[in-house]
Formats: C-alpha cells, structure tokens, sequence
C-alpha cells in the first residue's frame, strides 16, 4: 500500500509532535508486545529481564524509535532505507517478519494513548499506512 503525499505529511506532522517521546513509545510498544505476544520473547531469550520498563527493553525500544525516525526522515525511500535492516533482521538475527506488523500495532497503540488529541482517524489511517509500508521493507530480505 503506497503512501500518498497526504499520509507522508501527516506522519511528518505527527513525528514533529512525538518525537520527544519517542524512546517512551518505544519500550513501552516493545514491552506491550513481548506481554501479549510471549512468542515473540525467544528473540530476547539473552537477556536478562524481558519485563516492560526493564533496562534492555527500554534501551532495545530506543534503537526501534531510532530506525522509526530514520525511516521518517527518509520516508520516500523506505526500501532503500531500510535494506541493512533487513538484511539484519532476515539474514543475522532470523526474525520471523510477522513481528515486525505485532510491534507496529503496538507503537499505534501506545501513540493513540500518550497522544490522544492528535490521535484522529487521518492520523490513524496515515501512520498504520506508513508502519505497514516499514513492516514490508524489513520483509523484503526474506523474499
């Protein structure tokens, strides 16, 4: 599903307005998601604490925030973009790249809920849009 201008401008507006926050929505997507999706802890099985707020989730949601704002600030080349990532992911690491759409839903969550007055339907629809488009370019390694 392409982007259109409209959804890439309103994902850089929504960026600009939570950024800040972005290392908080990061540990806590990533936190939500190894709670509700225990399968996904066998990624993690090397450390220490898989618990939401724990160190390495909150450091580990702050490299997923990082590569999210990288992706945003180079969101018309997302495939470009994101190919070392995928290669990572797909060739090192063997994420199954179903996960990658379970921690999208979880960052849409987690920004409906910090940021509920920005949260609109547009909002929603353009920032699924732009994270499935993510989803998809850190899956193209495993095609």
């Amino acid at each position: 599903m392409s982007l259109t201008a409209k959804d890439i401008s309103v994902v850089k507006g929504l960026w600009g307005k939570i950024s800040s926050k972005a290392d908080e929505i990061g540990a806590e997507a990533l936190g939500r998601m190894l709670t509700v999706y225990p399968q996904t802890k066998t990624y993690f099985s090397h450390w220490s604490d898989l618990s939401p707020g724990s160190a390495q989730v909150k450091k580990h949601g702050k490299t997923i925030m990082g590569a999210v704002a990288d992706a945003v600030s180079k969101i018309d080349d997302l495939p470009a973009a994101l190919s070392q990532l995928s290669e990572l992911h797909a060739s090192k690491l063997r994420v199954d790249p179903s996960n990658f759409k379970i921690l999208a839903h979880n960052i849409i969550v987690v920004t409906a809920m910090l940021f509920p007055a920005d949260f609109t339907p547009e909002v929603h629809v353009s920032l699924d849009k732009f994270l499935q488009n993510l989803a998809w370019c850190l899956a193209e390694r495993y095609r």
